[in-house]
């Protein structure tokens, strides 16, 4: 994994860290200059939400391509402090928020921090229940209506048309990995702006 690197903006170029050994599975760089080729300039001035953060490698990007924060969520202690130096290399600490728990559980305790525009869901692909967190951001107050929500997943993985006041707008595949964009939905189902 030294070939972890930030694809663009401000800090282009620049190598992130990544624990050594475990399971963690960072999202591919060509994948992450995907997702925020499709993201384009939505995400300058946003607040972004990484959950399942790993490395933190997609938060980091979105604070490179002009985030106006990022607030990562990661269980593993290691994981933490990969992000928090990774954060330290990029000089991003004063646009950034970790916190360690599990998720979906954490979710509504972060409700504190306001509204975020868009979310990143990348689980770990064996053992999470998809719909569970989503039902979580749909219908808790972590996300304005409007706000997107992109989860990674294997290509062969269903995901739900909706969950909460969370729905399904499209997948696009990149190998075995898909990218799947949601959007938050008010009660009557109208949308502010579509991924």
């Amino acid at each position: 994994m030294g070939n972890l690197r930030i694809i663009g903006g401000e800090k282009r170029g620049l190598r992130l860290a990544s624990p050594r050994g475990g399971r963690l599975r960072p999202t591919a760089n060509r994948v992450r200059e995907a997702l925020f080729d499709i993201l384009g300039e939505r995400v300058r001035s946003a607040r972004f939400l990484d959950l399942f953060a790993g490395t933190g490698a997609v938060g980091i990007e979105a604070l490179s391509r002009g985030a106006a924060c990022c607030l990562f969520v990661e269980e593993s202690f290691n994981n933490v402090r990969v992000i928090r130096e990774n954060l330290r290399v990029c000089q991003f600490e004063g646009s950034a928020e970790i916190h360690q728990g599990s998720l979906p559980g954490c979710l509504p305790s972060l409700e504190r921090t306001g509204r975020f525009d868009l979310a990143f869901v990348d689980p770990p692909y064996e053992d999470t229940d998809v719909q569970l967190v989503l039902n979580e951001l749909g219908l808790g107050g972590l996300l304005r209506v409007g706000a997107g929500v992109i989860l990674e997943h294997r290509k062969s993985t269903g995901v739900p048309a909706q969950a909460g006041f969370t729905r399904h707008r499209r997948t696009v595949r990149y190998g075995d990995t898909a990218l799947s964009f949601f959007e938050i939905v008010n009660a009557e189902g109208s949308n502010a702006e579509r991924v």
